[in-house]
């Protein structure tokens, strides 16, 4: 079957041959034009492991999967669906003659969990696996799984033009292949500077220079679809003679296979294209290569849970695949769009999807194939943990998961449909509620881009221009977007075997069904919100969820107390997101979400407990009303929380509770090797449910937190023998030969306790004091009569000697009545006055 056995991918057969028999897992690094994609797997179909099994090819996107299963067919001088075929969303070109099935990689994790052991499959072979997405990371961790438990026979192929060289070690050190290619060179230039302006705009310039100093078609790649539709109509009028062609994503199969092939009647063209045409797709003719240097991308925030697309830089890895569109037929050039400078500072690859993505799809596939843990799969890059708790989140408002991360019966159901588990939900909710073709149609408008874009909010008028597209009636909106949604609804309505339905649709209805997919995302209108027709101002909303959203109350839905809203801008504004698409909702549709709950809370601004009786809907209050009586929990709770939020000084610190602290945390640091605990305020505070709620009762207000005591509850972090040893290594007071006991003061930093005593009340001890069975001696601060210092020391002893005699020169004729002897040593210690007369 060597077709085409020129191609380089020819050279290193033999070895790959030879892995493939001895290894289960492979990997196939090949530069873009080897022959990896369109000649191999028709090589490896007479393999003796393979046997009469089929192989099966993923691909990372729709168009690359189609030209590939036509090439692989063309080789064969072959139609589509007979040795080769595809299946793609919504479409399978195969027969029961079928060997070689190109799919991408989300259809191969539904196929796995109908027939987990693939029994009929020898080959999985992962194209362009260099992408990393989300898709292929869950099928390769699930394809690895069977391998282990089910399939050892079971043969997988990884192949990339550019591979993580870590790859092979982290996939337990699997053979590597590697195939130098055969590509003609491509001339790289930068501009000077950066471009200002939109990415179009510089862009539109380079194409009309491109064509007038370089031979061949053009490649010229686009963050996203408006940009190329605004640089297709500048491009046409400027050059009528030449085919301006775009290239994404959500075009008809016959306008993409346009694109990549020849121009019919010989003309020039230029291909419009998103990333969608960096790997896997080869265009013929493409001399020139023309990057704005722009990539869109799916962002989700676990924070919000919301995902929103960013224009981004693309990375060094993207930018060398798009330069390599250029030389795989010729030597070609590529422009790039921006300056050297720029270049240098670009990331050199984007981060696996896995590591951004919305992990909801992943989450349910992974319950659904009985591992609701994703820790107990083999993964490249683990799924982060907080995007996996905010899916099961998501997953359990859907009625998806039980408690224990399973798919229950109705997750099982949204699994059987090939869409995002939301849709899935508002297509199962709408056979439900007997609004089956409604969720059909706005299933598809949801999955599209927004039809008539600048009409407001209002989905009901999507819904609208829809069936009057359908129906060939006058309409609102772009026929192309339309033409795409139809399609879509289309898919549907079979799937789910009904028919058209072009009457209007009624909006309570259509927020009933966006609920279903988006219950977080239930806005109510603040209190206090009006909205002011003809003003730039903004209605603002709370989510359910949490967030504030808000709608120009321009916009017909403004003011409108409850919406259902699809889509919005996660991007926050002064804190709040902005609504894009929405319907308006009953409160009786959401009927089931909305829970009483009793709420207690500390308001900052008055200082007290606020206790209410409350329904809601999430974070929505709908009602309240003041609760009489506050269960100790949450009276307890709520106290808690405000003395975490205003601080420890907030209650009652007597100097008993200060000096308790600092002997403790003074013995922490003299005898680090003992257990003493650690009582400052930083771990007090943060651990304030082991020592504080027994100290708590009736309190409501500041002035009553003020009032309660400490100590007690600090006593308590302390066991019986801990208690003992403290009185004994860290005494509050000392005796003095005087007879008084005097009391220490202890510093939580671990330095010696204080002794303030008068000096007379020493005369005749020799040695300073100590505490910590006599390891610390205290820092003395010798008084006078009127206890003012006089001396700082810890040496008793040298003050006796020396010291002693300079203040008593200095005192002496201060303080007549008190007794200053030539002989400290020996004199006799008091604490009074020489009587009268003496």
């Amino acid at each position: 079957m060597n077709a085409s056995a020129d191609l380089p991918i020819y050279e290193v057969l033999p070895e790959l041959r030879a892995a493939l028999d001895a290894q289960p897992l492979v990997v196939l690094q090949a530069p873009p034009g080897a022959g990896k994609s369109t000649a191999l797997p028709l090589e490896l179909l007479n393999a003796a492991w393979l046997g009469t099994q089929n192989i099966i090819v993923l691909q990372p996107r729709r168009v690359a999967a189609r030209s590939v299963a036509l090439r692989l067919s063309e080789l064969l001088g072959q139609k589509v669906g007979e040795t080769v075929g595809y299946r793609v969303r919504f479409e399978s070109r195969v027969s029961a003659r079928t060997r070689i099935t190109v799919m991408t990689e989300g259809l191969l994790t539904r196929l796995l969990q109908t027939q987990p052991e693939l029994p009929s499959v020898g080959l999985v072979i992962f194209d362009e696996f260099h992408e990393r997405s989300l898709q292929a990371d869950l099928a390769l961790a699930l394809v690895r799984e069977v391998q282990e438990a089910l399939r050892p026979e079971l043969r997988v192929l990884i192949m990339s033009a550019t591979l993580d060289p870590a790859l092979p070690a982290r996939l337990g050190g699997v053979p590597l292949i590697a195939s130098e290619g055969r590509t003609y060179p491509v001339e790289v230039r930068y501009l000077p500077t950066d471009p200002q302006g939109p990415p179009g705009a510089a862009l539109v310039s380079a194409v009309s220079r491109a064509l007038e100093e370089h031979p061949g078609d053009v490649l010229a790649f686009l963050p996203g679809v408006a940009e190329i539709r605004r640089a297709q109509s500048s491009l046409t009028e400027r050059h009528p003679e030449i085919s301006v062609l775009p290239l994404y994503g959500d075009l008809s199969p016959d306008a993409q296979q346009r694109a990549i092939l020849p121009d019919p009647h010989g003309r020039r063209r230029v291909v419009l294209a998103t990333s969608i045409a960096e790997t896997s797709l080869t265009l013929a003719g493409v001399r020139v290569v023309i990057d704005s240097g722009w990539s869109r991308r799916m962002r989700f925030d676990p924070a919000s849970g919301l995902s929103h697309l960013a224009t981004v830089r693309v990375t060094r890895a993207s930018a060398d695949q798009r330069a390599g569109r250029a030389g795989r037929t010729a030597p070609g050039v590529a422009l790039r769009l921006w300056s050297e400078r720029t270049q240098a500072a670009l990331s050199a690859a984007f981060p696996p999807e896995i590591l951004e993505a919305d992990l909801a799809p992943l989450t349910l596939e992974l319950a659904g194939w009985g591992t609701p843990d994703p820790a107990q799969m083999s993964w490249l890059d683990a799924p982060p943990a907080p995007k996996v708790e905010a899916a099961r989140e998501l997953l359990r408002e859907l009625d998806a998961l039980d408690g224990n991360h399973r798919a229950t019966p109705a997750g099982l159901e949204l699994l059987s449909l090939p869409t995002h588990p939301r849709l899935a939900h508002l297509l199962r909710g709408g056979e439900r509620l007997k609004l089956t073709v409604l969720a059909c149609d706005l299933a598809a408008l949801l999955e599209e881009r927004d039809p008539v874009q600048g009409a407001g909010a209002d989905l009901t008028e999507r819904l609208d221009a829809l069936r009057r597209f359908r129906s060939r009636a006058p309409h609102r909106g772009d026929a192309a977007v339309l033409e795409r949604v139809e399609r879509l609804s289309k898919h549907w309505r079979q799937a789910l075997n009904v028919g058209p339905d072009n009457s209007p649709a009624d909006p309570y209805a259509v927020g009933r069904l966006v609920a279903l997919a988006y219950p977080e995302r239930v806005a109510a209108l603040r209190p206090g919100e009006q909205a002011q027709p003809n003003t730039q101002a903004q209605s603002r909303y709370l989510l359910a969820g949490g967030q504030g959203v808000r709608l120009p109350d321009a916009d017909a839905l403004a003011g409108t107390p409850l919406l259902a809203v699809a889509h919005l801008d996660a991007r926050l504004v002064q804190g709040e997101g902005r609504v894009y698409l929405a319907a308006p909702i009953h409160e009786a549709d959401v009927q089931e979400r909305i829970g009483t709950q009793q709420t207690v809370r500390w308001d900052t601004r008055t200082g007290t407990l606020l206790a209410q009786t409350e329904r809601r809907l999430g974070a929505i209050v709908l009602s309240s009303e003041a609760l009489k009586v506050i269960p100790a929990e949450l009276r307890t709770a709520a106290l808690l929380g405000a003395v975490r939020q205003e601080g420890l000084e907030r209650l009652h610190w007597s100097d008993a509770a200060r000096q308790w602290q600092a002997r403790v945390l003074s013995l922490r640091a003299w005898r680090p090797q003992e257990d003493w605990p650690d009582v400052s305020d930083e771990v007090l505070l943060g651990t304030l449910e082991d020592w504080l709620p027994p100290l708590l009762g009736a309190q409501r207000t500041r002035d009553d937190l003020a009032r309660v005591d400490v100590l007690p509850g600090l006593h308590s972090l302390l066991p019986w023998p801990k208690t003992r040893e403290l009185d004994s290594l860290a005494p509050t007071h000392l005796s003095v030969p005087s007879g008084h006991s005097v009391r220490l003061e202890y510093r939580p930093d671990g330095d010696p306790p204080i002794l303030a005593v008068k000096l007379q009340e020493l005369f005749g001890l020799a040695d300073t004091p100590a505490v910590n069975a006599g390891r610390t001696p205290v820092l003395l601060h010798l008084l006078s009569p009127a206890r003012r210092p006089v001396q700082v020391t810890q040496d008793l002893r040298s003050f006796w000697a020396s010291g002693y005699f300079e203040v008593r020169k200095d005192l002496r004729g201060q303080y007549p009545r008190h007794p200053w002897p030539d002989d400290p040593w020996t004199a006799e210690a008091t604490h009074k006055a020489k009587p009268r007369g003496t």
